[in-house]
């Protein structure tokens, strides 16, 4: 049977060697990695939905962050794109569409009406589709149709 001896010089020598693996090349195994899109996230997606204060009456709020992969830098001024199936309308519908721009610390928040059941749950749509970084569809299944807030976050990945 081997036998493994930890010291503290072998630990040292282990960290060094992680360390120039990941300035060689490997920073993503040790940073941010990009979020995926998700299935059905795309689905009645509209391009170029406006920017907007609030989509409908409001009472619900959809939030979130957007980072850049890797670093987890915030990122501002990014548009994200936000439509679900409403006490208002259907997620099909124009005027359940709208986008809202991320702020400062890159984060965004966009009210709009309660989200109500679809297909069985209730979920909201939200898509980063501007073009600096690669395009990705979130769709976000709520805890309870009771729910008022509804949380999604982009790390997105270079163009």
């Amino acid at each position: 049977m081997t036998r493994l001896q930890i010291t503290r010089r072998s630990l040292i020598v282990a960290g060094i060697g992680t360390l120039a693996t990941g300035l060689s090349g490997g920073a993503h195994a040790s940073g941010l990695a990009a979020t995926q899109s998700m299935r059905g996230g795309s689905n009645n997606y509209r391009p170029g939905a406006p920017v907007v204060d609030r989509i409908g009456g409001g009472g619900f709020w959809m939030t979130g962050s957007v980072r850049r992969a890797g670093d987890g830098a915030p990122l501002p001024g990014q548009r994200i794109q936000i439509w679900a199936h409403t006490t208002e309308g259907h997620e099909r519908d124009l005027h359940s569409h709208g986008a809202t721009l991320t702020d400062a610390n890159g984060e965004f928040r966009l009210e709009m009406p309660q989200i109500v059941p679809a297909f069985g749950q209730p979920h909201g749509h939200l898509a980063y589709d501007s073009g600096e970084f690669q395009t990705v569809f979130l769709r976000p299944v709520m805890s309870s149709a009771k729910d008022k807030t509804l949380a999604a976050h982009f790390v997105l990945q270079p163009a």
